[in-house]
């Protein structure tokens, strides 16, 4: 993760009103025949999101022009939950730890980098998963649930070190299940405020956009 980055969550509250989602970059290019090739520019999604959807009060309005203000705008990255897809799973079901497969053991390897796949039978997106939510993560090697004290979890990075002791044995499958929070940055240094058109129903846009690591 690039330097810059505040280990701290924009407001809940607010986050469950935002709009957004991914956002990929694709090629096309139409053929003299009437076919197109396609190039695929990112090789992942980066999100984009709007928080001024989620502003139903002034005192919404306030708690986001602090949390901008103690960001300096643009120039600290933060935590955000994204409404839909924060879970190794579904959002409506339980975090299960057998829920992403994030490695294979070989004997050696201590250290796995949280993901998550997005896949059906016509092909599959792999996510790094940098900001797991303390007190969420559980693990299994082998298909046996790994207790708490076996790993250590790096909340910034998303990496899961297992002790020299509990170091998956070789072709032992290791997933892992998970809440996480996206690294996003403000998308502007400037939040307009009209409080005669907001009292109005019109809210100010805020954009935010994802930090890649």
């Amino acid at each position: 993760m690039p330097t810059g980055f505040h280990e701290v969550r924009f407001p809940l509250r607010l986050a469950l009103g935002t709009s957004g989602g991914p956002v990929r970059r694709t090629d096309i290019v139409s053929l003299s025949n009437g076919r197109e090739n396609r190039n695929r520019r990112w090789r992942d999604a980066r999100r984009h999101y709007d928080a001024g959807s989620g502003i139903k009060s002034i005192g919404d309005l306030y708690a986001v022009l602090e949390f901008f203000e103690a960001r300096a705008g643009q120039l600290y990255g933060f935590r955000f939950r994204d409404p839909v897809d924060f879970k190794s799973g579904a959002p409506g079901g339980a975090v299960s730890a057998i829920d992403q497969l994030v490695g294979t053991g070989d004997g050696v390897t201590a250290v796995f980098q949280l993901v998550k796949t997005y896949g059906d039978a016509g092909g599959a997106s792999v996510r790094e998963i940098a900001k797991p939510v303390l007190g969420t993560v559980v693990i299994s090697v082998g298909g046996v649930a790994v207790v708490p004290a076996d790993f250590t979890l790096d909340a910034a990075t998303g990496r899961v070190t297992f002790l020299s002791s509990k170091v998956p044995a070789s072709g032992a499958a290791v997933k892992a299940g998970f809440e996480f929070d996206v690294p996003v940055r403000f998308d502007t240094d400037r939040i307009d405020v009209d409080l005669g058109q907001f009292q109005a129903g019109r809210i100010p846009s805020i954009p935010l956009v994802e930090i890649k690591p």
